[in-house]
């Protein structure tokens, strides 16, 4: 009997580890500590919410009540991680840390998304219907960001770390500051996963230098007027 029974748990261990695939390989592809598909499977609280959630969202789906939140409120007390069972997410999506992510019950998820600790994929009002994000695929939210409304981030877009975003993001555009602004568009798909999301531009860094730059033009120009004034006096004199 203890026999039976430790086999049936190794084959749904087994069938686990077949149909979440997609998100361990994701963890593997972007979590350099990421050691074997044991340490991962047992330990990364990220996978363990995507997990709770797919038998939410399916509970959710049937239209049975309480049991779906009740789920999704369980995942938050031992991951910190708060996913609506509404959400609707992709495969292969990856939360690092995930501490304090919260995702509404509208918000839309593409493949390949990234989250990191303390995003918030939230709504902006009351209003019913559709009030929540949509991510396409291979985006990554950094850390802290906050995605806000029914707008929808492009294809490969990155967020960076404590960006406000409440407008549209073009594909292959990277975004940063509060409000968000878009500081960086590509005209072509990134290769695979873009996961940089520390080098990205400082718009007002960069807004600072223009200034700058005219300022020392200006300056520039005045002092060769000063020389030919002063030339011109020069000549009066004489």
């Amino acid at each position: 009997m203890t026999l039976l029974l430790m086999l049936l748990f190794i084959g749904c261990l087994a069938g686990l580890a077949h149909y979440f695939r997609p998100e361990i390989d994701a963890c593997f592809e972007r979590d350099p500590a990421a050691a074997n598909t044991i340490e991962v499977f047992l330990s990364y609280s990220g996978l363990h919410a995507l997990m709770w959630h797919r038998l939410a969202h399916r509970l959710y789906e049937w239209k049975i009540p309480i049991l779906p939140r009740l789920i999704s409120q369980w995942t938050r007390f031992f991951t910190g991680i708060e996913i609506h069972p509404g959400a609707v997410i992709g495969k292969g999506c990856f939360i690092d840390h995930g501490m304090g992510v919260v995702i509404g019950e509208t918000a839309i998820l593409g493949k390949n998304v990234t989250l990191y600790q303390g995003v918030t994929l939230g709504g902006t009002g009351k209003e019913k219907g559709k009030r929540h994000p949509t991510l396409g695929e291979n985006v990554l939210v950094g850390a802290g960001a906050k995605v806000l409304g029914n707008i929808r981030i492009g294809n490969n877009g990155v967020i960076g770390a404590n960006a406000v975003v409440i407008r549209d993001v073009p594909a292959n555009s990277t975004v940063v500051g509060v409000p968000g602004r878009v500081t960086q568009r590509q005209g072509r798909r990134f290769p695979g996963i873009n996961l940089d999301h520390t080098s990205l531009p400082d718009p007002l860094a960069q807004s600072l230098e223009q200034l700058q730059h005219h300022i020392d033009h200006l300056e520039e120009e005045l002092e060769k007027w000063r020389q030919k004034a002063g030339e011109g006096k020069e000549l009066e004199e004489e």
